[in-house]
């Protein structure tokens, strides 16, 4: 390989836990400060983020309950928790540092800081009500970090690998929140107007948890409805955190690897370039009536293309 097989699986790493981390974020914040607005239990509230990010049962091993302060400390900060913004940040600076001399000095400065900032709060920052601020931080840590990657680091194999694992996590991230919130009741007619508006709320929450409420709104001119967000979400081909959007940057980056190995990894690019195709043909109806492909369909098909670029690349040197 003209890149160590051990610097690339760092490269990919690096950009899927920085992403993984400006995900969490952003749908911690959303999340946190529609507790504070919504009735209901905690519980029924923190289910589909806790389902996305791994299910209740380590945080009511480690906490014994579930609650707002409990849900925050989890995922904000707890590095007990392998999926905190805390974790995700500390696992991305261990890769950063095996790339000290292959990545340019400002983006391990970047990536150290944050770690730096971030990575050893406490409980402290729910007693001073300073979730919102940490998780903003956290998110503009991630995007600084890839702005600078974005306007330093030559566009050789290196990026491509770093590419891949940024929008791979970014894709996996959109589906796994839309599989959480596209239910059966979500989308069944009402007459019910307390339950309309609370999901017309989660809903909200959903287009703010991916940054897209005023792309959205600005695009579809009709009321908060769940097919017309699953549709932007899914396929809108210009929105940078939709599936379609994800997949074909994905697609992209994979192919200029293969540019470096022609014809040495063809699975890879198969996968990728059949989950697009998919994406690029299918209409909203096939996903959520015909089920053609299905969301679950659709997140084999992401998480195949992972195992196929592990297979490929990592595993041996």
């Amino acid at each position: 390989m003209l890149l160590l097989s051990r610097l690339a699986e760092n490269l990919f790493w690096m950009g899927r836990y920085m992403e993984r981390a400006e995900n969490t974020a952003r749908l911690l914040s959303v999340n946190y400060y529609a507790t504070l607005e919504s009735a209901g239990s905690a519980r029924d509230h923190w289910r589909p983020l806790l389902d996305l990010t791994g299910g209740e049962n380590a945080l009511r091993e480690r906490y014994g309950r579930v609650d707002t302060r409990s849900v925050g400390s989890w995922l904000a900060f707890d590095r007990e928790n392998p999926s905190s913004i805390a974790s995700s940040l500390a696992f991305a600076r261990s890769n950063a540092r095996g790339l000290r001399d292959r990545i340019p000095s400002e983006m391990w400065e970047a990536i150290n800081r944050a770690y730096l900032n971030l990575c050893f709060e406490t409980g402290a920052v729910m007693d001073r009500d300073g979730l919102y601020e940490f998780c903003v931080s956290a998110r503009d840590a991630s995007q600084f970090f890839f702005g600078i990657a974005f306007a330093t680091l030559p566009r050789d194999e290196g990026w491509s690998f770093m590419r891949a694992g940024q929008m791979l996590e970014r894709t996996d991230n959109t589906l796994r929140v839309l599989q959480g919130r596209l239910t059966p009741e979500a989308l069944r007619p009402s007459t019910d107007p307390a339950r309309d508006m609370l999901l017309e709320q989660r809903w909200v929450q959903v287009l703010k948890g991916a940054s897209a409420y005023e792309a959205f709104r600005k695009r579809v001119h009709e009321g908060i409805e769940p097919r017309s967000i699953a549709a932007f979400l899914l396929l809108d081909e210009y929105f940078p955190r939709s599936v379609r959007y994800g997949a074909q940057n994905l697609h992209e980056a994979l192919e200029q690897i293969d540019r470096w190995h022609p014809g040495a990894h063809q699975d890879v690019t198969r996968l990728s370039r059949w989950l697009v195709a998919r994406l690029e043909y299918a209409r909203i109806e096939d996903i959520l009536d015909r089920r053609d492909p299905a969301l679950p369909d659709l997140l084999v098909d992401v998480n195949r293309v992972g195992a196929a670029i592990t297979a490929a690349f990592f595993e041996k040197e």
